[in-house]
């Protein structure tokens, strides 16, 4: 029989600079969620990725003295590197400078351009750099970006709009005709009340003023803007063609069964993405998860200070799985929650080593001492039992219901529930007095039995949250039975088996106040030396930059029109091009190192300026007489040149 599918997507991170741990949230939700999903039996596959275009990339590209393509490169790396440091399992990472995307939103703007749901007209607004987005004066909070607070500047250009309008009244009643499309309620009134009812604008979907962005094939001075592109991902990374020849991957999967994003961008993806589809003819996804945010307090964000964590640094200090458990379990379905690091810390004390490893630790110590490990068949049984049983069985029930709602907070304390009341029936039972007396071995072994099996149902549950956590408790208990379907009888760990004789502290208690100290003292430590390594640079840039001069030296450079007559590679040098150029009556010969930027057959006719009195040498033993100039943008170079007369002086 065939696996049920479900597909999952988070928002693609945007490649500005390194991911904090409320972006890193996330990915871990969507993780647990997925896993959860195969653990129940469905085909899941699981994408993410990076978006990777736009103004704000080529300004913070030419600002790190780099190419927007080697930028992204390095922070898409590293955003992947912290997925992977977090034990994500997805099955595909997308990045938006990807051959396949860029051609398929190439296809999709032509195609909707074609259809009439794209126009060319001009845009003069407020823009705001850092969200890419025009606003009008209305839309402004106390004059500034109502999406990020920040200044906006007036702005006129050329631009591409796509219909929004049109699709209007259609999203309207598909939102009515389904209820669980946008998640949770309040985000789907907040999207109703502010942005449909009051009427929706059309869209800008091309720009003009930057040019790192996928080229619009009919109109190459045109960029796609983010929303055709970031959002097409979603469909393009599992197979999309816009000429129909899907791959099957897309037939299977699509539509989406849940996008899970920021509530900050919940507006692109239940209005925008949602009309895209529409004018495109393709399904809408089932739901779109709109979750909180995880707040670090007021003031300015440092690490000194301690009000900005990430994901690694918690990682480093504290194991993977508190982290996921943290996040997972401290952010609620619909609010804000707050993280700082004495917060991460209580938590690992009171609940992963004084509830889980304690309970861990107690069970397996006392098997060892009073059974050499074996595991003792349960031949006895009191109402207490029944108690700690039920609730065992009844826990798998409560978890999947509340992660079929995708709180994921409330599955985790039903699990902790159970585990709590494992701890109390440790308590109620006093093994330590059972095994005072040989009479009552037999209740021992049962007792033991209980807590051994009520510990698997807690790891097997664990799974898809603390995955690390849970393997090391399979491996202690030597028992194969970690599947879901395991717990439907309390019977899963073998009679007779051996469980591990000494195992490892899951969690460590940690001393709160000496590890901030030691945590503030180390990332004091970092800052400073990011500071030396940006005051280095600093100083190599200066370095760099030539020493002033006066008109005087400046006027020793003859500069002149000259055109290119012929243009050949150099008989010995791969990256130099052999030059004659006509400078007035004069022909002169040049040896310029852009092989790389121009082919000999582009450049004939072409007028550049010419450096006429520097003094000839010889480049790879051909005779150099003068030097043509160039531009260069990261690792793009472009000739500098004037369209009037060869021989004309330029000053």
């Amino acid at each position: 029989m065939e696996k049920e599918k479900y597909y999952i997507t988070t928002a693609i991170a945007y490649t500005s600079g390194k991911p904090h741990i409320g972006n890193t949230y996330e990915i871990i939700l969507a993780d647990a969620i997925a896993r959860f999903k195969r653990e129940q039996g469905y085909d899941v596959f699981f994408m993410t990725g990076t978006d990777e275009h736009g103004q704000k990339i080529e300004i913070k590209a030419k600002e790190a003295g780099k190419s927007p393509k080697q930028f992204v490169d390095e922070i898409a790396m590293e955003i992947k590197s912290i997925w992977d440091l977090m034990n994500t399992s997805y099955d595909k990472f997308i990045r938006t400078t990807d051959e396949h995307h860029e051609k398929q939103v190439q296809k999709i703007f032509k195609k909707l351009y074609d259809k009439g749901d794209i126009y060319k007209d001009e845009y003069e607004g407020l823009y705001c750099t850092p969200c890419e987005s025009f606003w009008t004066e209305s839309q402004l909070m106390n004059g500034n970006c109502p999406d990020c607070g920040r200044a906006v500047k007036k702005a006129k250009e050329e631009a591409y709009f796509f219909k929004l309008s049109k699709y209007q009244d259609r999203l309207m009643k598909y939102i009515e005709e389904n209820p669980g499309f946008i998640q949770p309620e309040s985000r789907k009134n907040e999207m109703i009340n502010n942005f449909l009812k009051p009427g929706l604008q059309d869209l800008c979907v091309s720009r003009t003023s930057f040019k790192w962005g996928i080229p619009v094939t009919f109109d190459e001075k045109h960029v796609v803007y983010v929303w055709i592109d970031a959002l097409s991902n979603y469909i393009t990374g599992i197979g999309f063609d816009g000429d129909g020849k899907h791959e099957d991957r897309y037939n299977k999967y699509w539509p989406a069964d849940v996008h899970l994003i920021g509530k900050d961008i919940l507006r692109f993806h239940t209005i925008y993405w949602p009309i895209m589809l529409m004018a495109l003819d393709i399904p809408l996804p089932k739901q779109v998860f709109g979750h909180p945010w995880m707040l670090f307090g007021d003031g300015k964000m440092s690490k000194s200070k301690g009000n900005i964590i990430y994901a690694d640094d918690l990682a480093k200090y504290f194991g993977v799985d508190a982290v996921r458990y943290y996040s997972l379990h401290e952010m609620p379905f619909a609010q804000d929650g707050t993280i700082t690091w004495e917060l991460v810390m209580e938590r690992v004390n009171s609940d992963l080593v004084n509830i889980l490893g304690n309970l861990v630790n107690r069970t397996i110590t006392m098997v060892n001492k009073y059974f050499d490990g074996k595991v003792e068949a349960p031949n006895e049984k009191e109402a207490i039992d029944d108690e700690l049983i039920s609730l065992a069985i009844e826990t798998p029930k409560k978890v999947e219901a509340k992660m079929n709602e995708l709180k994921v907070a409330d599955a985790i304390s039903e699990i902790f529930k159970l585990l709590r009341r494992s701890n109390k029936y440790i308590d109620e039972t006093m093994p330590w007095v059972l095994g005072k007396d040989p009479e009552k071995k037999e209740r021992l072994a049962a007792v033991l039995y209980n807590l051994l099996e009520s510990i698997r149902f807690s790891a097997v549950l664990l799974k898809s949250f603390l995955p690390e956590t849970a393997e090391k408790i399979f491996k202690f208990l030597n028992t194969t039975a970690t599947s879901l379907e395991t717990l439907s009888e309390f019977n899963g760990i073998e009679v007779g088996s051996k469980i591990i004789s000494k195992p490892e502290i899951l969690f460590a208690r940690i001393d709160i106040k000496k590890k901030l100290e030691e945590i503030k003292s180390e990332l004091s430590k970092e800052d400073k030396n990011i500071d030396k390594k940006d005051k280095k640079q600093k100083k190599e840039n200066k370095k760099e930059a030539k020493e002033e001069i006066t008109i005087d030296d400046f006027a020793k450079v003859e500069l002149k029109v000259a055109e290119v007559t012929k243009a050949e590679k150099h008989p010995k040098a791969d990256k130099l091009l052999v030059l004659q150029l006509k400078v007035g009556e004069e022909t002169r010969q040049v040896v310029s190192g852009i092989a790389k930027d121009y082919k000999p057959e582009d450049l004939v006719g072409m007028k550049v300026i010419l450096v006429a009195n520097l003094k000839p040498v010889k480049l790879r033993g051909v005779e150099s007489q003068g030097m043509i100039l160039a531009a260069t943008s990261g690792d793009k170079l472009t000739l500098v040149g004037a369209d009037i007369e060869s021989g004309s002086i330029v000053s």
